[in-house]
This record gives structure tokens, sequence and C-alpha cells, in this order.
């Protein structure tokens, strides 16, 4: 027993040795451009100011977002995912897959859940213990279900998923955008010092300023590669995991059945408000364990709306989609199929205000 927690206590700590090797990277490079380029190498006091303030905004930014980063915790499933306390012990009990199987479809019946496990199953986690909601998976770094998870990033020690992963974009957006100033300022110097062009009075600095240029170069392509990819992956609205594996609906797997469209997917990840886009502040809609999706009105498990209750049928209040899934499902959409509706079956388009589902007995 003292063995295996000595060892994860290892793990644990050797997981932080790249966010320490980010961390001196940075510090590093703030010390050779602010002290090295601007204060031993730039002469001119004009453009000191002006590199000074702007490598300060971008510096902050890329700080502070990667900080709330890191040190944000993956959000979890909530306790209405874990089985009751009876249903448990009679999971564990069984031996059989399908009579497991039947317990967690029993369970899973009161919870908003559209996605399978490639045969169809209930998606469970042995481990945690809970039924996962829909997008979320278990990371065996974290050793925990993750909602919406995206990747586990061992350069920021910590899992990538619904509570961090605007976060995770703007990071790699300053990063970006801290590379690229420096190395388009110090550019110039770059080559003055390659071709010995400048006093012997700022050779003192030629090891830094080569350096820095080098460093930022190398950053700024292998961030580019990965900043791009999740932009595509926020447009489409799909995790890394998902653009790997489609996930299963009941009505078979689509890559695209968490798609809303464009401007909706990039509203998902941040938020209605647009001044607080490029702010790392937690804007994201939703919580985490229910999200749209366009194949719900055409899921032939999902109950059917109806006015009258027929004999034998029992009425069942209808939960609604939260206020974040309400903005994000198109009204647009809604509106063209009632239209349609109502040409096909003028009838039945004056029941369309119905509140009531209607689910055969089990008598």
């Amino acid at each position: 027993m003292a063995p295996t927690h000595v060892l994860r206590c290892c793990q644990r700590g050797l997981a932080w040795i790249p966010v320490i090797f980010i961390a001196m990277v940075v510090c590093w490079s703030y010390y050779a451009y602010v002290v090295e380029l601007c204060i031993f190498t730039i002469t001119s006091i004009g453009k000191q100011v002006v590199y000074l303030i702007f490598f300060h905004l971008s510096f902050i930014m890329f700080v502070w977002s990667y900080w709330k980063t890191v040190f944000t915790k993956p959000a979890n499933p909530s306790k209405e995912f874990c089985l009751p306390k009876a249903e448990k012990e009679r999971y564990e009990k069984e031996e059989r897959p399908e009579s497991q199987q039947e317990i967690l479809w029993r369970a899973a019946t009161s919870l908003p859940l559209y996605t399978r496990t490639g045969a169809g199953a209930i998606r469970y986690c042995d481990r945690c213990q809970v039924i996962k909601p829909d997008r979320c998976h278990h990371c065996s770094a974290c050793d925990m279900c993750v909602l919406k998870m995206d990747h586990h990033c061992p350069w920021v020690n910590n899992c990538v998923g619904f509570s961090n992963y605007k976060f995770f974009i703007l990071f790699l957006a300053y990063s970006l955008l801290y590379c690229l100033f420096i190395a388009a300022t110090v550019l110039q110097y770059f080559i003055k010092f390659w071709t010995n062009d400048l006093q012997e009075t700022h050779s003192h600095a030629k090891f830094h300023v080569l350096f820095l240029f080098f460093v930022a170069a190398m950053f700024c392509i292998s961030i580019l590669s990965l900043f791009s990819y999740h932009l595509w992956l926020v447009g489409k609205n799909r995790s890394t995991i998902e653009a790997f594996r489609a996930p299963v609906f009941r009505t078979g797997s689509d890559k695209n059945g968490f798609s809303l469209g464009f401007c909706k997917n990039i509203a998902q990840v941040f938020g209605d408000q647009k001044k607080y886009w490029l702010l790392p502040v937690f804007t994201s809609q939703g919580d985490g364990l229910t999200f749209p999706t366009r194949l719900v009105n055409v899921d032939v498990e999902q109950p059917t709306v109806t006015l009258h209750p027929e004999p034998n049928k029992s009425e069942v209040t209808v939960s609604p989609f939260s206020e974040s899934q309400n903005r994000l499902l198109s009204n647009e959409q809604n509106t063209n199929n009632m239209v349609q509706h109502a040409a096909d079956n003028p009838i039945k388009s004056a029941l369309t205000d119905s509140t009531t589902v209607s689910m055969e007995s089990e008598s």
C-alpha cells in the first residue's frame, strides 16, 4: 500500500516538470527581451517604450490564460449520474453484462443522455462508478471522468475539458501572439548580431538575442498548427476525442451530431457576449452535462408529444431545456419545421402548443 502511494506521489511530482520548464522559458524570455534587448541593445527611447508596452500586454494575457488553464479544476459529473445505492449494489453483484445493462438502462431513463457506446449500450465508468454524460470521458492521467473532455495536456499538467477549454484556446492564441511579437521585433537585431553589424558595447547581449529569436520562431511554428487545429474543432463543435472517434447516438454515429452551425458553435465555447471572448474568464454556455444536438428531434426513442393521452398511458412532465440550450437551438429551424408540418397536416398543426408526453404503461 505504501509503495503504491509513494509511486503515485512521484508520478504527480514528475507531471509538473513540463509546466516548470515552460515557466522557466517564459521567465528567461522576459529577462532577455526587457533587459538584454530593450535596455542594453535598443538605443531609441521611443522604440523602447513602444516595444515594452506591447510586450507586457501580450505577456500578461499569455501568463493569465496559461495560469487559468493549469489551475482550473476539470468539471466532473454531478451526483444525479451516480447509481442509487441499491442499484449500485445490484450492479456490482451481477455477473452477466446483460443484467448490468438492464440496471443501467433503468437508471438512465431519467437522465438527459443521447450518446451510447459503439455497441449501443449505456456509457458507464466502472472506475468512477457513474453513468457518463454526453461527451464525458474518463482521463487515466487525472483518474476521473471529465465533462466534455478534449484531451490531457502534459504542458499544462491538466485535463482540458468543459471547465477550461476556452482558457486553453486563449492560451494558444496569446502564446502565439507573444512569440510572433518577439520574433518580429527581434529579427532586425538578430540579423545585425549575426552579421556583426552592431557595436561592441552591445556584444554581451548577443547570445540572448540570438537564442531568443530561435526559441520564439520554434514555438511559433509548433503552436500555430495546434492553434489552427483547435479553431477548426471549435467551428465544428467537436472535441479532439470526437474528431478521432465520432460520437454514437441512438440513431447511429455522427461526427456532426453536436454541430449547431458555425456561429452557435463558437458561442457555445466563448459565450454570447463578445466583449468577454478575449478575456480568460469562464463564459462557456451550458453546464457541461447536457448539450444541444441537431439529432434530438429525430431520435426515435424520445417521447412523442401529444395533446390527449390515450388509454393505458400515463402523463409525464417534460423537463425543459436549460437556458443555454434554448439560446443555442435554432429558432429559425423550429419555425421552418412548424410551417412545413402545417402544410402537410393542417389539423395537427393546431396542436403544437402541447406540453404533455405520453408513455406506455408497464402493466
